[in-house]
């Protein structure tokens, strides 16, 4: 094999990549060394912005094999009865920043792109089955108390225990995070969930919605905060070791695939809103259906190509599955796609890892890097409707629409809503081992918290049961209500 000659990005050859060119070993740089204003021009903009949130993250290819016939529910053609569709899923951490440390107690993301015959569509989940707000104009508030202080350049514990103090639709989340399932060993030792809900349609046109759920083969394992402290002490990048590494070893991970099916008038009559993010749907009422297996089991050959420039988005369906009115979802639409033209590029999904397997055919033109056919094979086509035989439209493919039922308002999400039954039916799953756990995470997380936050935070967990708010108590040491009486002369 003959060794390829340095060029610069031009083409032009490179005679000497050691020494800048100079007046002499004493005199200034010539700024006729285009070599050089080149390499550190470059430099400069090797990096792109991080994600704000979901920055640390981790990924690998794989596929998706459907095991069971679920058309009566979906005509989407990645759903087909032996289907395999190759697949990219990114795991990440929510809060911590491009270098923060991987084994954090923190929500995880569980993103995954299907590379299907009739575009890509994309699951943007977590490893959680709710969230911690259900309008989306709470996101950046909430996303601001778990970034940094901007006086301190801290994280603030402050801060994360007085929004959700305000705001008890987060308990829910809040329970989950706090107790074992918070920090997972890595990858592969977790559960995935779109989070969301969707919709299934099927080749009748009829409506379904839909909660898919991602059960891990490898079992459930996590770190105590203990435990996590020591390994983030010896490496930093244990989930990038774990899953990598296990791919490199040929032990490749698997996944369940699973959905909850509710039919579309059903969701008029549910206790709870099926369309709100910090809800679950009762297994009992919509048991899980088994679909088919996830496996991971090729890395990527470049980590900034396949995974930094990863872009995925809700907005990315396929015939056969859709939205529902669930508002965070709504809101997710739009802000997904928007952070990727911003972070990547107007032509973000042209990169070979966002690129769709099949033929894409849109009127988008010009804009920066532009690198792809624009126009040149058809001229003039370049706009709908034309007579020059460009792209058409394809009414076959149409949805019908989404039943919106009310008033267009600013409707207050927490009015007559019940924020504690669910987390009382999660809490009351606990032994008393996990619930010990699961009151000293708490109170070693509100370390530093103002008193009065503390006591309005309680106040919440004493609705969901009184034993988890004198769990709480008992963990930080503070005294009873009872105690308190007690103590009275």
């Amino acid at each position: 094999m003959t060794t390829p000659l340095l060029t610069t990005t031009a083409g032009a050859p490179v005679a000497d990549n050691q020494n800048s060119l100079s007046a002499g070993p004493r005199g200034p740089l010539l700024m006729q060394d285009y070599q050089l204003i080149e390499k550190l021009a470059h430099q400069n903009r090797e990096r792109i912005p991080e994600r704000v949130v979901h920055a640390k993250g981790w990924g690998a290819f794989g596929t998706f094999t459907v095991t069971h016939d679920i058309s009566k529910y979906t005509r989407a053609r990645v759903f087909e009865l032996g289907a395999t569709t190759p697949l990219l899923a990114r795991f990440s951490t929510v809060a911590g920043e491009l270098g923060a440390a991987d084994a954090e107690r923190d929500v995880r993301g569980f993103a995954l792109k299907f590379y299907t015959s009739e575009g890509n569509w994309d699951l943007v989940g977590n490893n959680t089955p709710v969230f911690f707000i259900r309008d989306p104009l709470k996101f950046p508030d909430f996303i601001h108390t778990q970034k940094r202080h901007p006086r301190t350049n801290l994280r603030s514990s402050t801060a994360a225990w007085d929004f959700w103090s305000l705001s008890p639709e987060a308990l829910h989340q809040v329970t989950i995070l706090m107790s074992d399932r918070g920090i997972p060993t890595d990858p592969m030792h977790m559960d995935g969930f779109g989070s969301h809900t969707y919709s299934f349609l099927n080749a009748d046109n009829e409506r379904f919605w839909v909660k898919f759920h991602f059960k891990t083969r490898q079992g459930h394992a996590h770190y105590t905060n203990a435990q996590a402290a020591n390994v983030i002490g010896q490496s930093r990048e244990t989930y990038q070791e774990a899953l990598f590494g296990a791919i490199e070893a040929h032990q490749y991970p698997k996944w369940d695939v699973k959905v909850q099916i509710m039919p579309e008038l059903e969701a008029d009559t549910t206790p709870y809103n099926p369309f709100d993010l910090t809800k679950v749907w009762p297994h009992s009422d919509y048991p899980l259906i088994d679909v088919g297996v996830i496996e991971l089991n090729r890395n990527a050959s470049n980590y900034f190509a396949e995974i930094e420039q990863a872009a995925f988005s809700p907005s990315n369906i396929v015939p056969g599955i859709g939205f529902s009115p669930d508002k965070v979802l709504q809101a997710r639409l739009f802000a997904y796609a928007d952070a990727h033209r911003y972070r990547l590029g107007t032509h973000y999904e042209a990169l070979p890892v966002n690129a769709p397997k099949c033929p894409v055919n849109h009127y988008h033109r010009d804009g920066s890097m532009r690198f792809f056919d624009n126009f040149q094979s058809n001229p003039n086509a370049y706009y709908e409707p034309n007579s020059f035989d460009g792209p058409r439209e394809a009414p076959q493919y149409r949805e019908p629409p989404l039943r919106i039922t009310g008033d267009a308002d600013r409707y207050d999400h927490r009015n007559g809503n019940d924020d504690y039954s669910q987390p009382r039916a999660l809490f009351n799953l606990f032994d008393d081992d996990q619930k010990a756990r699961l009151f000293a995470n708490i109170a070693a997380s509100m370390a530093g918290v103002p008193d009065v936050i503390i006591e309005r935070a309680l106040t919440h967990f004493e609705r969901i049961h009184p034993d988890y708010a004198e769990g709480i108590r008992a963990a930080l040491n503070i005294p009873s209500v009872l105690e308190l009486q007690i103590s009275q002369p």
